[in-house]
């Protein structure tokens, strides 16, 4: 069974200007920020001395922070160093990935986890959808259900990542902001580790530190932050998707 795609394919003109994010790694493969998300993939990856962080959360404290732009890019360099990757879209209310990658959202993680269907492993092929670029598959988040917490904390869900975990190298899980919503905290509880996306110059402190210790109450296993937005005229000191432990 076939779990990710062999044929990367052009897509441009398809991704929503209005709900997509930036895929730099993708149009700028060799440019100096990309170069950045692959310091942060090589980080990740020496992050843990025995084994791999397999399942990755990425989030931040409020909305529109940059946890999405992080997560679809990390995706793809991993995807590049020829790991079987899949980006998964938790962001039940405000969902971007389809529109990133051009990709329907009819259908995904929702109808997975409610289908009757039990054996997920066999409905893995149904709704994880190709990018368009080498290794690296697509789970939209499908139709916006009224309980997008009570899904994402179900047994099904856990045994999801399980399954997902069988067939990948590395599963990126993009997941609302952890102030808004108690969803961050349920999916960092089950995730190898997770990552804090702060934006310079926009992030608020106590904000920061407010979803620090909400992510601590669940054990989460933070293992850095991501400073992003960072202006050209600082990068001397910062970088951008700069991956501190």
């Amino acid at each position: 069974m076939t779990l990710f795609n062999r044929n990367k394919k052009k897509r441009l003109g398809t991704r929503s200007l209005h709900q997509g994010v930036a895929l730099i790694t993708d149009y700028d493969a060799f440019g100096p920020i990309s170069e950045e998300y692959r310091t942060l993939r090589t980080n990740i990856s020496f992050s843990k001395a025995d084994g791999v962080l397999k399942t990755i959360a990425v989030t931040s404290d409020s909305s529109s922070e940059g946890k999405s732009t992080v997560s679809a890019n990390l995706a793809v360099t991993f995807a590049n160093q020829e790991q079987k990757t899949i980006l998964v879209d938790l962001d039940m209310r405000k969902p971007t990935v389809h529109a990133t990658f051009g990709i329907q959202n009819t259908s995904g993680l929702v109808n997975l986890l409610t289908d009757p269907v039990k054996d997920l492993e066999m409905l893995l092929t149904s709704y994880c959808k190709e990018s368009g670029i080498d290794n690296l598959m697509i789970l939209t988040s499908g139709p916006t259900p009224p309980n997008p917490s009570e899904l994402l904390g179900s047994k099904r869900m856990e045994t999801l990542l399980v399954a997902l975990s069988k067939h990948y190298d590395r599963i990126i899980l993009d997941t609302p902001p952890v102030i808004s919503v108690t969803d961050a905290q349920i999916i960092a509880s089950r995730a190898d580790a997770t990552i804090l996306v702060v934006p310079y110059g926009i992030a608020q402190k106590a904000a920061v530190i407010d979803a620090k210790l909400l992510l601590q109450k669940v054990h989460a296993n933070i293992i850095g932050v991501v400073l992003n937005r960072v202006p050209t005229t600082e990068r001397s000191g910062y970088y951008y998707g700069g991956y501190y432990k």
